[in-house]
């Protein structure tokens, strides 16, 4: 049976998990909880690791959302929703998501549209309508969605 690590421990173990990549307080807060400690001592632990910026949950919600923009094609609406599902709040969340870059984001949905695109036959509405609903299921918002499928038609007429 593993013994359960001392308090110094844990701490020096969720300090280097934080300097070795971006953590947010309630993913910190769930691990020591794991480890049975109390909820005082964990708001101790997270309290000194923000405090000495190991923690900071801003900038989590900065990599977090581009991070799920380039490499996972997520639109802002799934991201705004991974972010809320790890209990941050709102204003956090705002601060995440505009720090997505247009040009990232333009680029993900251009991808993903065109993985889709190339299965389906854009002169059948249905298959448009098919198009519309996998990228909003990425969370992409209709404002951004339709331009793009728009656009990808017209270049198909060009060609």
């Amino acid at each position: 049976m593993k013994r359960k690590p001392t308090y110094d421990e844990m701490l020096l173990r969720m300090a280097g998990l934080c300097a070795g990549s971006e953590q947010c307080a309630s993913d910190i807060r769930a691990k020591i909880l794991k480890n049975d400690f109390s909820a005082s001592q964990a708001d101790a632990m997270i309290e000194y690791l923000t405090r000495n910026k190991y923690i900071d949950d801003v900038r989590f919600a900065k990599a977090y959302a581009s991070d799920k923009v380039r490499f996972s094609g997520w639109g802002k609406l799934k991201i705004r929703l991974g972010l809320r599902a790890k209990g941050l709040s709102d204003s956090v969340i705002s601060k995440g998501l505009a720090h997505i870059s247009p040009q990232d984001y333009a680029e993900a949905i251009e991808k993903t549209l065109t993985a889709k695109a190339r299965s389906l036959d854009m002169s059948d509405i249905r298959d448009r309508q098919k198009l519309y609903r996998q990228l909003a299921s990425r969370g992409f918002e209709s404002s951004v969605i339709v331009p793009a499928i728009r656009r990808y038609v017209d270049s198909l007429r060009e060609e």
